[in-house]
Parts: structure tokens; sequence; C-alpha cells
């Protein structure tokens, strides 16, 4: 079980590519009107992990690791509602917490026959914002078939995206919940593994283009009810360009100085920093080269997948 509360930083960008469209507003990328920054909801972060797990990690509904909120066919048409998925797991509270592994992760509302349970998910993330102000840039082209049968005119197509968007995202790992929800070590691991490979694996046509770039996960020592905060909040862009004119990681430098300031005023609370880094992304602490493991006082271990 997790006795510890842990934090999330975690980073990734996106070329040529809409992150996460707005259905009320033709599709379009959501941009914060006053800043121009991108927005990308906690939902769009959890699909990715739940699509990474039941596609890679073999949580498909065999034996006993399912994903509760998923895509399931109806015996007679259409999908399954909440109620119907409920009977996957003979509407059995227990058996929604030992199979499903986002409910342990992000609690959900289960319909049971007699009863709807609540649970809170001990793993939150906010809002995903860019780092950098975006452009949306408006693309039209030709369809590959005739717009009605018979006719030489083709249907047109059109879409938004962004030239590059790179988006933090804060999580929070509560030790008071996952109690309630049985959530364990292991699942934490495969949340680890899955926000990272899960975006590198987002490669349909809308969402080819995205690549992670900065995962960093702090474990706090145990019974102290204590976290950071805010730790999107503690990087920044550095660059000689314009927000508007960068393209890709090589334009760039990731300040983390105020981030590793943080660590380190606190570093008698923390019990252990997990991280992993894309090798092509270039780090900085008041301006100088730096690296996650020259924090002094705090265990570091890097992972690579």
């Amino acid at each position: 079980m997790i006795n510890n509360r842990q934090e999330i930083l975690f980073i990734y960008d996106v070329s040529d590519a809409n992150p996460n469209g707005d259905p009320l507003d033709e599709n379009k990328p959501r941009i914060d009107e006053e800043t121009g920054i991108n927005i990308v909801t906690d939902v769009r972060l959890k699909r990715t992990i739940r699509d990474y797990l039941y596609f890679y990690k073999g949580f498909s509904g065999e034996g006993d690791k399912d994903i509760f909120v998923r895509e399931v066919a109806a015996e007679k048409k259409g999908l399954k509602d909440g109620k119907a998925r409920a009977k996957d797991f003979s509407n059995s509270k227990d058996e929604v917490l030992k199979r499903a592994i986002d409910i342990r992760l992000f609690g959900g509302v289960i319909p049971l026959d007699k009863d709807s349970i609540t649970f809170t998910g001990p793993v939150q993330f906010n809002m995903g914002r860019s780092l950098n102000k975006v452009t949306v840039n408006h693309i039209k082209g030709t369809g590959a078939f005739a717009s009605q049968e018979g006719k030489d005119n083709k249907t047109f197509r059109e879409e938004y995206i962004l030239p590059y968007s790179l988006i933090a995202f804060h999580g929070i790992i509560n030790e008071n919940a996952a109690k309630e929800t049985n959530l364990t070590d292991e699942d934490i691991e495969l949340l680890n593994e899955a926000i990272w490979q899960g975006t590198k694996n987002l490669i349909t046509r809308s969402k080819m283009g995205h690549m992670p770039r900065f995962l960093i996960r702090v474990i706090y020592k145990q019974g102290q009810n204590f976290f950071i905060g805010d730790l999107h909040k503690k990087v920044r862009i550095s660059s000689d360009l314009t927000d508007e004119k960068i393209r890709g990681i090589s334009d760039f430098k990731l300040d983390i100085s105020e981030l590793l300031a943080a660590f380190k005023k606190q570093s008698d609370k923390i019990e252990k920093i997990i991280y992993t880094v894309d090798d092509g992304l270039k780090l900085l602490d008041n301006e100088k080269p730096v690296g996650i493991d020259e924090i002094s006082g705090v265990k570091v271990e890097k992972v690579i997948y």
C-alpha cells in the first residue's frame, strides 16, 4: 500500500498537432485567450494513461486486470453504460478495486445495483498548461473521396494544429485516499511508465508529434501530510527566441533553478526523487547546465524507459 505523499511534474511537447481539442469550438486546441497559453485537460492525460495500460500492459479485461472507464460494446448495440460496466465486476465494490487499476488510481463513481459508490482518486492532476505562448494554424486540404457519388469534386477537410507547445502537468498522490482504493506501489510504478510511454505512443494521425521530455516524482517522508506544490510553476523556458518562434527542444533550455531550490529547501522532508529526462533536453540551474542527480542530501534515482 502507498504510505507516502508523492508529487509529480510531467513535461511533454507537441509539434504540428492538436494536444487537446475543444469539441464545443470546432475541436480547436484549448487556448487561454488572455495569455496565449495552451491548456490540456487532466481528462486527456488520464485517457493517455488508461490507453497505455489497456493496449500495452494487459489491463484488457482478461483475468484480474481491467480498465473500468473504457468503451465496451453492449450486447445489443452501442456501448455499455456505467451500470452495465458495474455488472462486469459482479456489482461488487471489492471486485472493482481488485481488478480496475484506473479506479485505484483516479477514483470514480461506481453505479452498483443497490447504491452508487464514489471513490476519491488518490492521484489527481491539475490542468496542463504550456510553458510557452502558442500560435494556432488553420490547415485545409482535400479528402480522398468525392463529395457525392458520381461527382468529380472531392470533400474538403480542415483542422487546427499548434506548431509547438511545451506542456507541464502537476499531480499529487494522496496516501490517505490511497487507503480507500487499495492503491499499491506497483500501481504507481505502472502510472509512471504509462505517463511517459503512453505519451510517446500517441501515434494516431491527430496525436502524432507528442514526445515526453521530463518526468519527476517526489516521494516525501511518511506521516507529514506535506508537499511542496505548484511544481509546474517552478520551471520555465530560457531562449533567445520569442515563444511563438520556438519549434523544438533545440531552441531553448529548461530552467529548473526554482524547482531545485525548493527541493533543497525541503530536503529534510523528502525521502526520494525519481526522474526520467529526454537526452536532448538541456536543463539549467542559474544559467548553468545541471543534472538532477546533483541535489545534495536527497536520494535520487534516474529511470530509463
